[in-house]
């Protein structure tokens, strides 16, 4: 196995990363998550075109384009407000 066969397994880790962070409901965790999945779009894009997987190469532009979009919606949405305490339901428990 060469140097760049071993890409796909920190490409594989950053996209888990990055799929775990942008389900969060705080903003910058969700923007770390669209950075993370950035990374793992070059990560892959690299690994497709040493392996010949244009498939792959043309996914991943296409999740590139996408996780773009939507980092910049993140950027300018509001943060949600902030929770005061735990709900009423298990403040009576």
């Amino acid at each position: 196995m060469d140097l760049l066969d071993m890409v796909q397994w920190p490409a594989m880790a950053i996209t888990v990363l990055g799929a775990w962070y942008t389900g969060s409901s705080h903003k910058t965790k969700r923007a770390v998550g669209f950075w993370a999945f950035l990374l793992s779009n070059a990560l892959w894009i690299t690994w497709g075109v040493h392996d010949t997987a244009w498939a792959l190469v043309v996914l991943q532009v296409v999740l590139a384009v996408i996780n773009i979009r939507n980092a910049r919606h993140t950027k300018e949405a509001p943060e949600p407000p902030e929770e005061e305490g735990a709900p009423a339901a298990l403040e009576a428990a």
